[in-house]
């Protein structure tokens, strides 16, 4: 005898139930950490960091800038909670004809289709230093269960891989074997994140760097994967930028023995005196290049850094 299921379903609630006014409440909830984090997680960013609400930027205000923790690039954020229309337009690409470099994520109820036209357009024109979002924010309730928001992404730059196509100003065919070398490693080690996911970081796209940055939830405190070529090792890093009077760094050496007790291995403190920059190093021997030996350094590079973000990332936020 069949099994009686009862299903509820989905119904779609109006924004203006929750949200009566943009400003006042839409802007404030969407500000706070773990909706921000939300809308981070739709687009495919690492992390947003909030640094303020209608904050005038040059001549400018956005509903929310924004910053992405590691490179400290602005991220504005425009609301609406309707239909879009040209004024909302126009104030997107008077952001972007203003400012050097930005990504401008438009937020609205529903996109008609010749703004969502007018995003893909400035995203095929414009360099790789600028990005542009649509996202339809909708309510739905599940019997009666809260309202749960879910934000639609509609438009965003090609294969959002402007910088994969920008991580050399050369070609590929142009491309040294070393840059080749770790281009084939970052890829690969995209790759067994997508098989193996982590819930507290995310990869960057591939590069011929010998780094890949990861965000850690704070400006001026960055994440790094390492590959070293000549000394066939592998390593991770948190780079500590803006740091003349070692006020940052001093303080988490101050917690030295519980670090290096939560990451489970000696650390390389270096303080770096006279440089505005300071490291929290932990490298391991391995040849990246050799691919038999890759699945063992990607599990050691994903255990690593998950342990650096556990243990580093609720002090830093402290700071």
């Amino acid at each position: 005898m069949a099994t009686s299921i009862q299903l509820s379903k989905i119904r779609k609630i109006e924004l203006r139930e929750c949200w009566q006014n943009e400003a006042t409440d839409f802007t404030p909830w969407l500000a706070q950490e773990d909706n921000i984090a939300l809308l981070a997680e739709a687009l495919g960013f690492n992390e947003l960091e909030v640094k303020s609400q209608e904050e005038h930027v040059g001549p400018f205000r956005a509903d929310i800038l924004c910053v992405e923790p590691g490179t400290d690039k602005l991220v504005l954020i425009e609301n609406q909670l309707e239909k879009t229309d040209h004024n909302h337009l126009g104030q997107i690409m008077t952001y972007a004809a203003g400012l050097d470099t930005v990504s401008i994520i438009w937020i609205a109820e529903k996109f008609t289709e010749e703004h969502r036209a007018a995003i893909d357009w400035l995203n095929r024109i414009t360099e790789k230093d600028f990005n542009f979002f649509g996202v339809e924010i909708e309510l739905i309730k599940i019997g009666d269960s809260p309202a749960a928001p879910m934000f639609n992404v509609i438009a965003k730059p090609n294969g959002w891989s402007k910088d994969v196509k920008s991580s050399s100003s050369k070609s590929s065919d142009n491309w040294s074997d070393t840059e080749t070398a770790r281009y084939e490693c970052w890829t690969n080690f995209c790759e067994y994140m997508q098989n193996n996911p982590s819930k507290l970081f995310h990869p960057q796209s591939p590069s011929t760097n010998h780094w890949m940055n990861i965000a850690i939830g704070r400006s001026g405190f960055t994440l790094c994967l390492l590959l070293n070529t000549r000394d066939k090792k592998v390593g991770v890093q948190l780079y500590i930028d803006n740091d003349a009077d070692k006020d940052k760094f001093d303080a988490l050496f101050s917690k030295k023995d519980k670090a290096e007790e939560a990451i489970g291995s000696e650390l390389e403190w270096g303080r770096l005196t006279g440089k505005k920059a300071s490291v929290i190093t932990l490298y391991r021997k391995g040849d990246f290049t050799n691919k038999s030996q890759q699945p063992e350094l990607f599990q050691w590079l994903r255990n690593t850094i998950e342990k650096y973000v556990a243990y580093f990332k609720p002090i830093i936020k402290s700071l």
